[in-house]
């Protein structure tokens, strides 16, 4: 792809806020936060919001300890593997069968993850992955959602928020290279992985006209992804399958859950879907990166379900939850940070 000059990068930034970056967009919820803090007297209320996920799931949790509380009916097939351990990847690997997706246990915004297409490559990302990783069942149904689920303790939990997810794509002309297709999309230049073996490999075909070629896998904003409000979808038989699933997940209240479906009705119905990942605490209403989204209303949507995890923090509390020590919890961010030291030297 060629060279995209710093300007234009930052003129799509500026005039396009889902791109900003997280300590900017999110300057007025951290003072909303501090007002939330001292409301519930403590800076780690959200430890109390899911009990039985390690830091509430506001980050550093391990997503093999939170695949563990989820019925194993609910989820693909996944595999824990331990740092440098080359065999027991191959082995799981060649059990699981190719492609694959290899994601860190710890790990968050998309880094690290990979579809992985054989054992040569599988390989290769376990010499190189720097911590505990996870091998998973690909999932391919049709439709990624990132489904938003609160509970109040002792009461009818609701859907809050539904994102789908159009992964990185380009449509052939007939003229242009797929390199030459994401230089045309603001999405492709801020986010495309220049370097993946995709692009190495296939960047320089050029796609029949009308050919949709997947240039992006991995469902995450920060790979490119768009995400679509899908709150239209929101209704009761929904609501109750997705409180069907959360009420046999012990003590979670508070989360979002990432779903693959063959289609919706499926998913209403509880058939034909995997759940990818459950986020706790530190989850986000995907919905407000819908391009063209109002700033002011995703500004009230974030902090919207930011004051309910407070409440729920605090109902919690009430009823024996403890929250986390400061000292536990400046604890867990000092390993957090260095756990991403690891991450991000790739």
């Amino acid at each position: 792809m060629p060279k995209i000059s710093w300007l234009s990068k930052l003129k799509i930034r500026l005039t396009n806020w889902e791109y900003w970056p997280f300590s900017v967009l999110y300057i007025p919820v951290f003072f909303y936060f501090g007002w939330l803090a001292i409301r519930a007297r403590s800076i780690f209320f959200f430890t109390a919001s899911n009990p039985s996920i390690d830091f509430g799931g506001m980050f550093g949790e391990r997503k093999s300890e939170i695949f563990d509380i989820i019925p194993n009916k609910y989820i693909p097939i996944t595999k824990l593997i331990r740092e440098g351990d080359l065999d027991a990847a191959l082995e799981e690997g060649d059990s699981i069968g190719y492609p694959i997706i290899a994601k860190p246990d710890i790990g968050e915004r998309g880094i690290w993850v990979s579809k992985v297409r054989s054992r040569e490559e599988l390989e290769k990302y376990a010499r190189e992955c720097p911590v505990d990783f996870l091998l998973q069942e690909l999932v391919s149904f049709p439709i990624e959602l990132g489904i938003f689920y609160v509970r109040y303790p002792d009461q009818e939990g609701s859907v809050t928020s539904i994102v789908r997810k159009e992964f990185l794509s380009v449509v052939g002309d007939g003229k242009s290279s797929v390199i030459q297709l994401l230089k045309n999309s603001p999405r492709a230049v801020l986010t495309a992985d220049l370097s993946s073996d995709f692009l190495r490999k296939e960047g320089n075909k050029i796609p029949v006209e009308g050919e949709k070629v997947l240039v992006e896998p991995i469902g995450n904003h920060c790979r490119g992804t768009k995400f679509l409000n899908d709150e239209n979808e929101i209704d009761e038989r929904l609501t109750n399958a997705i409180g069907q699933i959360a009420d046999e997940i012990p003590d979670l209240y508070f989360g979002r859950f990432d779903i693959r479906c063959n289609s919706m009705d499926d998913l209403r119905d509880l058939k034909n879907f995997k759940i990818l990942e459950l986020n706790g605490a530190g989850s986000e209403p995907g919905h407000i990166y819908q391009p063209g989204f109002s700033l002011f209303r995703a500004y009230r949507d974030i902090l919207w379900h930011l004051r309910v995890l407070a409440d729920i923090s605090i109902l919690n509390h009430k009823r024996g939850i403890p929250y986390w020590s400061f000292k536990d919890g400046y604890q867990k961010w000092k390993d957090h940070k260095n756990h991403n030291r690891l991450l991000y030297k790739k």
